[in-house]
């Protein structure tokens, strides 16, 4: 029931399902002539989606979530490393495509992250998570695995963990697989970063944020398209949206 309550919550609570609620009910007050009520609800709602679909809001949003860890060039020596960790996304498995263009974007940033930073490294082995909460999509992790197959890394140093199908239960399957403790290289979205790094820690681990797949971009903020609304500008304010509450549920569920 909690899992369904966070699904519904971080899709209805998110600028355009609000913006368009408002609008509507904007539309029905007025139709009940209670116009200045519904002309305020209709305002709203439309500057909700106006604010959020602008750069100059949208980067103010997320850039506070990606910058919290800086970027990992290279893996630290004598660190006593266990695994470089590629945490879960999307993907189509049943895409007439490769195994790399079958996953989202940000799950292929993730994977190409992961493994740059497990060559520098080879001997550590290379964990890939993820599953998803519709049992007719396979496991994204299967989907990482037969792509960083064909990318070079051996079967004996991948780690498939395919059945945790959110963040804290990633952190838990690793640390089933590694030991509590265990200090991880943690790869994933850079707005994803700070809660995964609680998740990590309330595991027991201690990972070494590797954060990749960003989507600001604060050189870009003299160009026209940084000013002018589009829907690259509400991703933006979405993920930030979305990893806000998701940090709430950590906090809630600690």
């Amino acid at each position: 029931m909690y899992d369904t309550i966070k699904v519904l919550a971080s899709q209805l609570l998110m600028p355009l399902p609000i913006s368009l609620g408002l609008m509507a009910l904007g539309l029905m007050l007025m139709a009940w002539r209670c116009r200045r009520a519904g002309v305020a609800a209709a305002a709203i709602g439309l500057a909700i989606l106006v604010l959020a679909s602008w750069g100059p809001v949208a980067e103010r949003l997320l850039e506070p979530l990606e910058a919290r860890y800086p970027a990992l060039e290279a893996l630290p020596e004598n660190e006593g490393l266990a695994a470089v960790v590629v945490l879960g996304g999307g993907w189509r498995p049943e895409a007439p495509r490769s195994s790399v263009s079958r996953l989202s974007d940000s799950s292929a940033i993730r994977l190409m992250e992961g493994i740059r930073l497990w060559r520098q490294n080879p001997e550590l082995p290379l964990v890939v998570t993820g599953a998803s909460r519709d049992p007719d999509i396979a496991p994204v992790a299967r989907g990482y695995a037969a792509a960083a197959a064909e990318l070079g890394v051996p079967e004996g140093r991948l780690t498939v963990l395919d059945w945790p199908t959110d963040t804290g239960l990633e952190a838990q399957a690793v640390r089933e697989a590694l030991g509590e403790g265990a200090r991880v290289v943690l790869v994933t979205s850079a707005s994803h970063m700070p809660r995964s790094m609680r998740h990590f820690r309330q595991a027991g681990l201690e990972p070494l944020a590797a954060p990749t797949h960003y989507l600001t971009q604060p050189d870009q903020a003299g160009q026209l398209r940084h000013w002018v609304p589009s829907a690259s500008h509400l991703r933006k304010s979405e993920r930030a949206l979305y990893e806000a509450l998701g940090l709430l549920a950590v906090g809630w569920e600690s």
